[in-house]
């Protein structure tokens, strides 16, 4: 009884972003064990802790770098328990909780919504219950979907069993932005560059995903309210610029590169550069060689990687919104506007000083990574460092071919960038965010030199 009452006295004591935190590392270290089981490999071998925790941290956190080929070095058993970790690390272990509790017909209770909100960042603690069940729906809808135009190519292709078992794998990859596949060889998608139905099948799967689920919630609620919300507004029209912008970028830096694009057909070349574009924002598939890719290639694959996808979805990065507020906080500032404005609306304060936060956190969490990066890989060029670092932080999973060969300090830190940018990031915006300000003392106000 006394175990008992210490354990929920301790509970109690932890915030939600304190548990919701600790709830990623926990199924990161369950992971981790199942993958260390011999049957978990093809050789029937058990792998090495650090190896099977890094990846088992790259599945959780929706990120795709990998120690191991996937395709050739996992069994079925330790493929399925990395597609399971991909799907409760992109939904969220509280959604993944809450399917259960529905199930169980337990009773959702307020500490609980509570973390649920963390883990969603929603607004209210107002109608998360169904917020939770149609993301639920909405994910196994548009994966079910995605698997079955995958199966087209793939059954034909692998046969019934394993042509099934690939679409949906790389459906659920793509959808929460993972990255993952089972192609082999550290090759990802590339033997499909040229294929309409697999590219445009995964690109989709990404944007969808991609956008988040308020603003599809938004978007089918149309037709009732009339409107959308400012939010989904900034993220529908940052998405479109990052898509179609990173694109014609792409294609323009790309299209004399004999080693990428140049020497394949018109409709190959915008199918890769489109796919390049969406991919770094966050979902680490590749059809191109990324360390063949010209500078300013791969430079703009870093910014992409930096800003990811949009908040509320499955992708990492700054995100979207972020990103959009700040290039209005800017604009801004240049007209000489106190408020920060956007499609008639302004943006309160405490959203604009969140956004800097948010930015300010990640870029010193990619320094840091780069340094420590720089002393336990020291015969590596830079740019591949500063690479994986970005992407380790973006939860992408692209590499220049620095992962595999990490040796095991890289290996951690590498972990532990995928896992703050997974939750780092999100949970200490979302902690000043929610933060009450007491306003008991104010300092009297003076002026400092800037710039």
């Amino acid at each position: 009884m006394r175990t008992t009452f210490n354990s929920k006295k301790i509970k109690n004591k932890l915030t939600p972003v304190q548990i919701l935190a600790g709830g990623f590392f926990v199924l990161i270290i369950i992971g981790a064990i199942l993958l260390t089981l011999p049957i978990a490999t093809v050789d029937r071998v058990s792998t090495n802790f650090i190896d099977a925790l890094f990846t088992s941290t790259s599945a959780v956190c929706v990120t795709g770098l990998v120690v191991v080929d996937t395709g050739t070095y996992w069994s079925m058993f330790g493929k399925t328990v990395i597609i399971t970790l991909i799907e409760i690390g992109g939904l969220g272990f509280m959604s993944v909780a809450t399917l259960f509790f529905l199930l169980l017909g337990k009773r959702i209770t307020l500490r609980e919504r509570m973390v649920m909100q963390e883990a969603m960042n929603y607004f209210s603690l107002q109608g998360l219950v169904k917020m939770a069940k149609y993301i639920l729906i909405f994910t196994f809808s548009v994966q079910l979907a995605g698997a079955a135009i995958l199966s087209i190519q793939f059954i034909p292709e692998y046969g019934p069993l394993k042509g099934i078992g690939y679409s949906l794998f790389h459906s659920i990859s793509a959808f929460c932005n993972a990255g993952f596949d089972l192609m082999g060889n550290f090759t990802s998608i590339t033997k499909y560059s040229g294929n309409p139905l697999v590219m445009l099948t995964i690109t989709s799967l990404i944007i969808i995903s991609g956008l988040g689920f308020f603003v599809w919630a938004d978007i089918y609620n149309y037709k009732k309210s009339k409107r959308l919300t400012l939010h989904s507004k900034i993220v529908i029209t940052m998405t479109v610029i990052l898509v179609i912008g990173g694109a014609i970028l792409m294609f323009l830096f790309e299209n004399s590169n004999p080693d990428t694009i140049q020497n394949v057909s018109t409709g190959e070349k915008i199918l890769s550069s489109l796919f390049a574009s969406v991919t770094p924002r966050t979902a680490g598939f590749n059809s191109i060689s990324t360390d063949a890719m010209t500078n300013a290639g791969k430079f703009l694959t870093m910014i992409l990687m930096f800003i990811g996808g949009s908040p509320g979805s499955t992708a990492g990065g700054i995100k979207t919104v972020t990103a959009g507020v700040l290039i209005l906080t800017l604009i801004a500032f240049i007209k000489g506007k106190e408020d920060v404005e956007a499609f008639g609306r302004r943006i309160n304060r405490d959203t604009v000083f969140k956004a800097f936060v948010i930015v300010l956190i990640s870029l010193l969490l990619v320094i840091v990574s780069t340094l420590l990066l720089s002393v336990t890989e020291p015969n590596t060029n830079f740019e591949l460092i500063f690479y994986e670092a970005i992407s380790a932080f973006g939860t992408v999973g692209l590499s220049m071919g620095l992962t595999p060969n990490l040796s095991l300090g890289g290996k951690i830190i590498v972990a532990i960038a995928m896992y703050c940018g997974r939750v780092g990031p999100l949970t200490v915006a979302l902690a000043l965010g929610n933060k009450k300000r007491k306003g008991a003392i104010r300092y009297p106000e003076d002026k400092i030199l800037v710039g």
